[in-house]
């Protein structure tokens, strides 16, 4: 497998990343959807996800789960090194987004386990950009 060189940049690839999650009921029956886009291209029809039963903050967190792992599997499928990619992730959850910048603590356990999960998928990535976003720029771009 041939691996993605950078030239004469630091990011050979921009990608952008949006998502959502919650429940009805808090905990209850959990959803998300996320839309990846490469910088420059037409968006992908968004993804859209069943994640059995947990809380809007848990489904926020486990959506993002899914996106990154997804991400990173099509970068390995096309032989693409992921530390050349630039990835800005887009989200109205103030919770996740300032967690992940390290602005709020995770102070319950499953917050803890779940923030430390993505934190852990983001390494791969040569940059990764968290920006919280209004409500309306979400149900926007993911179409509910």
């Amino acid at each position: 497998m041939t691996k993605l060189k950078a030239e004469n940049a630091k990011y050979a690839l921009t990608y952008e990343l949006t998502f959502d999650g919650g429940s009805r009921g808090n905990p209850g029956p959990a959803y998300g959807s996320y839309r990846i886009k490469l910088a420059g291209s037409r968006a992908r029809k968004p993804v859209r996800l069943k994640l059995g039963r947990g809380t809007n903050n848990e489904a926020e967190y486990r959506t993002l789960i899914q996106a990154f792992e997804d991400l990173l599997d099509e970068l390995e499928r096309k032989g693409l090194d992921p530390s050349f990619v630039q990835l800005r992730v887009y989200g109205d959850s103030q919770l996740v987004i300032r967690q992940l910048q390290g602005q709020w603590k995770a102070k319950d356990e499953r917050m803890r386990a779940l923030r430390d999960r993505v934190l852990q998928l983001v390494q791969s990535f040569g940059s990764v950009e968290y920006q919280h976003q209004a409500r309306w720029h979400s149900v926007a771009a993911l179409g509910h």
